[in-house]
């Protein structure tokens, strides 16, 4: 009974409120505003006539690439839609940098006319065009980063990196292979110019090359210096190298033939080339913006100033050259067909990146060691690191799988995290080749060493010699084209170690290679190299944090000590056991408090900053310092990991 009657109570006030709803008039309600049509659809035909791009390159003072295009109209339009490319291939993201262009103007016959941005897609502009227009004029400037919080520099007083794709329009609706383009370029007075565009006229400093399509031109980039040279590395791969200084090009001819020696270890590996000429472009320098981006036929690359004149102490930075050169077979050839668009305006999909980029990256150590463009100690090294992240690391793969990792780009944008540890970066690169060590191994151990990786990468990569196009592949091929080199159950293997979630860290490839992962007081090879040149410490696996020269916290491990300790990211050591911080002094601390040492009962004490407020912070640690190191298990004999990074081209 009193159910029923709170029950009508209920009901009665309810429908008072609701008609206190009715009457009230000054409420409003608004409703979703249509938004503007779709931009069309490309369409696999071709564009009526050829554009011409003309870029004024030369004002590197101010860092302004001026920009003039002519795109012809058919008879009888009346209205055209020009884009920035926004999915630029290669960045796995929109990340076209729509705000760079400025003081736009587009002509209709010599007449100015107004143009429209979308309020949606805002990197198109639409036009209304005149009765009778044949040809639209658009000119504008690409006003690139002078300072690097302004985004990646592409011109400096030496030298340039000219990204089509960053400085010009195309008509939206059609597939960027059927538009074509006919480029001109001005640079600086003197200057050399690098691109594997075909077709090149020179007449002073200003260039010409053959009209092509446009998919073409954007994955044909420019490097151009003042201080400039190019090596014949033999099988029409060419070295086209810039630099701050004309002495750090200076390379010992032993060591330009490390990088002979991995063209013919890349072509080994696959079997096939998918290039007529290919141009690795590769800026010394650390006044231009750093890069690593693969092309069909090129690739954009840069090294540290003096990576080439300092060989062997700056041997931590050679990689990104035998990586990017993988990319040719493994990214732009063959490519997951979701990342393949017919345009720069469809979003491109990410899910099998762990083989466009986790197999590339495992290539990239593999080549790196075979050619001895990297020594085989920093390629361990390398893989030594990668292990320890995830396996004291990365807290994060207890909620988040590899696989998730590849939306990472879309996320994040390749911008700083707080505590990354937890929230995972592009994991797909690294733990994704130590999946494929793991998958070479498990079909060197199942054929008796008769076949490896390297029969899948011939067998996936190396197919029709000679064939410049690009072909797709799906995650059944991938499990397919494995079970025809060695049967398995590879769809359970990848699914469970890439898209499944908190699995055991990736260290069974090591081991079945014959190798084991140690901690030693000392950093590795690869982990001193890099931080003595950026100044740096890690200390992740000791404190759980890393450290800039002057004690700022830079990185801090999930629920590791410093992180419980309640220090964060941009917090300031300022002093350790009551002396001024420096690497040294923290080092010689975490030493001394070592168990076994004298006066290793006592916490580590440590003086913070954070904003305007200074902390007394005791970490309670006693294991001393450690750095990951891979040791071999079958010391003095030769195991399975050795064999894989030793040469294997004649």
């Amino acid at each position: 009974m009193k159910y029923r009657t709170a029950l009508a109570s209920l009901t009665v006030l309810l429908s008072l409120s609701t008609s206190a709803m009715a009457q009230d008039s000054t409420r409003t309600t608004p409703m979703a505003p249509a938004l503007p049509p779709a931009l069309p659809a490309a369409q696999d035909v071709p564009y009526p006539g050829t554009i011409s791009l003309d870029i004024d390159a030369t004002d590197v003072t101010r860092g302004i690439y001026k920009v003039t295009q002519v795109f012809p109209v058919a008879d009888g339009a009346r209205e055209l839609t020009v884009m920035q490319p926004g999915w630029l291939p290669g960045n796995h993201s929109e990340t076209g940098p729509y705000s760079m262009l400025a003081d736009i103007h587009f002509y209709a016959d010599g007449k100015e006319i107004k143009w429209v941005r979308d309020t949606v897609a805002v990197n198109a502009f639409h036009l209304d065009l005149p009765a009778g227009t044949k040809a639209v004029t658009a000119s504008f400037v690409h006003t690139s980063p002078i300072e690097r919080n302004e985004g990646r520099i592409t011109m400096t007083r030496e030298m340039l990196n000219l990204q089509w794709e960053k400085m010009s329009l195309y008509p939206s609706g059609f597939y960027t292979r059927g538009i074509t383009f006919k480029p001109t370029v001005k640079v600086p007075a003197g200057w050399t110019v690098y691109t594997a565009l075909d077709g090149k006229a020179r007449s002073g400093d200003t260039l010409t090359w053959a009209a092509t399509d446009y998919q073409r031109l954007v994955d044909s980039p420019i490097f151009a210096g003042e201080h400039a040279q190019r090596w014949d590395l033999g099988m029409n791969v060419y070295m086209d190298a810039v630099a701050d200084k004309p002495e750090l090009l200076d390379i010992k001819p032993e060591h330009m033939d490390k990088y002979r020696k991995l063209v013919k270890e890349a072509v080994g590996l696959f079997g096939a080339r998918h290039f007529d000429e290919y141009d690795f472009l590769l800026a010394l320098t650390d006044r231009m913006g750093g890069i690593g981006l693969e092309h069909h036929r090129s690739s954009e690359n840069q090294y540290e100033p003096k990576a080439w004149i300092d060989w062997e102490s700056m041997d931590w930075d050679h990689n990104v050259i035998p990586h990017e050169f993988v990319h040719s077979w493994n990214g732009k050839y063959r490519r997951p067909a979701d990342l393949w668009t017919p345009d720069y305006q469809q979003p491109m999909q990410n899910t099998l990146l762990w083989v466009y980029e986790g197999q590339t990256q495992f290539w990239g150590y593999i080549l790196a060691a075979r050619s001895g463009v990297q020594s085989k100690q920093t390629v361990l090294d390398m893989f030594a690191v990668a292990a320890a992240k995830y396996l004291e690391g990365t807290p994060g793969r207890s909620w988040r799988s590899v696989e998730d990792t590849t939306a990472a780009p879309q996320l994040n944008r390749r911008r700083p995290l707080p505590f990354s540890s937890l929230t995972r970066g592009e994991d797909y690169y690294v733990e994704g080749a130590l999946t494929w060590l793991e998958a070479d191994q498990i079909i060197r151990e199942g054929t008796k060493g008769k076949k490896g990786l390297d029969d899948f990468a011939k067998a996936f990569f190396g197919v029709r010699d000679g064939d410049w196009g690009e072909l797709t592949y799906d995650f059944d091929e991938v499990v397919r084209t494995l079970n025809g080199v060695y049967p398995y159950d590879w769809a359970s293997f990848l699914k469970t170690r890439l898209y499944d979630t908190n699995q055991p860290a990736p260290m069974k490839g090591l081991q079945m290679a014959g190798y084991k992962l140690v901690w030693k007081d000392e950093p590795n090879s690869y982990v001193k190299g890099i931080s003595g040149y950026r100044n740096s410490l890690d200390l992740t696996y000791s404190l759980g944090m890393g450290l800039s020269s002057d004690g700022t916290v830079g990185s801090v491990l999930w629920d590791g000590l410093a992180f419980n300790a309640g220090i964060v990211g941009g917090a300031k050591i300022v002093a350790v056991n009551d002396e001024a911080y420096s690497a040294d002094v923290i080092k010689a601390a975490v030493t001394a408090a070592k168990t076994g040492n004298a006066g290793a009962d006592k916490p580590i004490t440590l003086l913070v900053k954070r904003g305007d407020r200074y902390q007394t912070i005791e970490l309670d640690y006693h294991e001393g310092l450690r750095w990951p190191w891979l040791e071999s298990t079958t010391p003095g004999k030769t195991n399975g990991f050795d064999k894989l990074l030793a040469p294997h081209a004649d």
